[in-house]
């Protein structure tokens, strides 16, 4: 990380405040899932752009023409390596093994998932994969924190923290949580924590944005977090940070319609996600386990 000084100012911009691809709500919006899942794409140099988008957009048709239930988020990196990342969202393992086992019994639905996988795996360089689980007590506004037809983009924080420096890092989110509460009210972002895919200990801190104007308007406020922790409370927070913290980075990311397998209500409340013409409708996407139930980070 760039040490502490980033971290209110990035989570002040917030983190998936929705939390990926999740638990669907009536309402049409998607709630943060107890278990995240995230795969993250490398695709060769010449090889993004609209030719992804066309391999992808197979899954997304395969799993459209089955009606399947578990639903998942494509984007792709507006910062850092350039990357696609796949989310989807899970109540359990439990419900996780079961979509993937129901995946693999829909002999249509499978073989065509295979057929895209061939034709995606011809454009990357390497793929990952990593789970998180939910942290409710480092979260904030969750009744805030939903994914909806509106959102364009999400923001993720990761932090690493130094093994045996888990008091200061739970008295830094403490501590940034209650700055928040007092000095932007309306910030909300969710957190997850690793378990399988990515180095222990590290955190992810996602926001969900409808606009870049979002950022803009967060990074203005900034100074309302500082005036709310006061020059004794930043100066403990640096201290805190300095000695929990052994990096961090944060990136921005890009919803794609092509890439995001959505629920009809959003299909239905925004234009945006409506299936563009011209994409390869041939091939079919692929299994939960390997598109939307994969991923390492960020």
């Amino acid at each position: 990380m760039k040490t502490f000084n980033w971290l209110f100012a990035a989570l002040a911009i917030a983190v998936i405040g929705s939390a990926a691809a999740a638990q669907e709500q009536p309402s049409g919006t998607m709630s943060p899932p107890k278990i995240l899942t995230i795969m993250r794409e490398y695709v060769k140099p010449g090889k993004t752009g609209v030719m992804h988008d066309k391999t992808e957009t197979a899954f997304v048709q395969a799993m459209a023409h089955a009606k399947w239930p578990t639903h998942y988020l494509g984007m792709n990196s507006l910062s850092g390596k350039s990357r696609s990342l796949f989310f989807a969202g899970y109540e359990s393992f439990d419900a996780w093994e079961k979509d993937v086992a129901a995946t693999q019994k829909n002999a249509v639905l499978s073989a065509g998932l295979d057929r895209a996988g061939v034709a995606d795996g011809e454009l990357l360089d390497s793929l990952d994969t990593g789970v998180f689980k939910y942290n409710a007590e480092y979260s904030l506004n969750q009744q805030a924190e939903h994914a909806t037809a509106a959102t364009r983009y999400f923001e993720i924080a990761v932090y690493h923290v130094k093994h045996g420096h888990y008091k200061e890092w739970d008295d830094v989110l403490k501590m940034v949580l209650e700055g928040y509460k007092k000095g932007l009210p309306d910030a909300h972002w969710a957190c997850y924590e690793s378990l399988y895919g990515a180095p222990e200990s590290t955190y992810l801190f996602i926001t969900a944005r409808k606009s870049a104007n979002e950022l803009d308007t967060d990074m203005a406020h900034n100074k309302d977090f500082m005036a709310a922790m006061g020059e004794e409370g930043m100066k403990k927070l640096e201290e805190l940070s300095a000695a929990s913290i052994e990096a961090s980075e944060a990136n921005l990311f890009a919803l794609n319609p092509s890439m995001s397998y959505v629920p009809a209500e959003w299909i239905k409340a925004d234009d945006f996600w409506k299936p563009k013409a011209g994409n390869s409708l041939a091939a079919a996407p692929k299994k939960p386990a390997e598109k939307p139930a994969t991923g390492a980070g960020q």
